[in-house]
């Protein structure tokens, strides 16, 4: 199973209260420079969409939404949050084919092993239509492990381009560091990334 079960664990443990944590917090700024690379009405696959916080936002942008998480619980909320229908789906389960003008994986595909990262961009490169683009972040750091009940893969702009490299028909677009937007966590910094389907069949 890609992304372990015992963070998929935490999340149906703790769905309330990360809800509760990250829904009203604010990530205008890169939800727009994201959606500027996305035409006007495409599809976005909001994946490991938590709370339904970034889905109820490109919804009100006139995007359409499809919106999936490893969590149950999560999935619950986010349809609460959003009114629309939120599949529950592990990324290793993610089988689209040109479908999707964008993927956002905002703070979710970190949760996975390096070896499952691959498998998982593979994937979601399949997924979007050709020079369609991917919205990813990190912690940013070199950590690979379990903080707590959660495992995570860090990265800096070195170890990203190094393991990037691996991967076919990705092209890094954009990549900048910003603080977390959370109460009290601004210390923390994160490697935000926008990455680009690089054929064009």
């Amino acid at each position: 199973m890609c992304m372990n079960t015992k963070t998929v664990d935490y999340y149906n443990y703790n769905s309330e209260a990360f809800s509760k944590d990250t829904f009203n917090v604010s990530m205008m700024e890169n939800q727009d420079r994201f959606s500027s690379y996305i035409p006007e009405g495409g599809y976005i696959l909001d994946f490991g969409c938590g709370s339904g916080r970034d889905t109820k936002y490109f919804l009100n942008k006139g995007f359409r939404v499809y919106a999936v998480d490893g969590s149950e619980k999560m999935c619950e909320l986010a349809c609460k949050n959003t009114g629309i229908e939120v599949k529950t789906l592990l990324f290793s389960e993610l089988d689209d084919i040109n479908t999707y003008d964008g993927i956002w994986a905002c703070s979710s595909i970190l949760h996975l092993s390096i070896d499952e990262l691959s498998d998982v961009f593979t994937k979601m490169i399949r997924a979007i239509k050709p020079d369609g683009y991917i919205y990813t972040s990190f912690k940013y750091g070199e950590f690979q492990g379990y903080r707590g009940d959660r495992y995570y893969t860090d990265f800096t702009e070195k170890s990203f381009s190094d393991f990037i490299k691996d991967i076919d028909n990705i092209l890094l677009v954009e990549e900048w560091i910003s603080a977390d937007v959370r109460p009290n966590r601004s210390n923390e910094k994160w490697l935000n990334l926008i990455l680009r389907k690089s054929i064009t069949a």
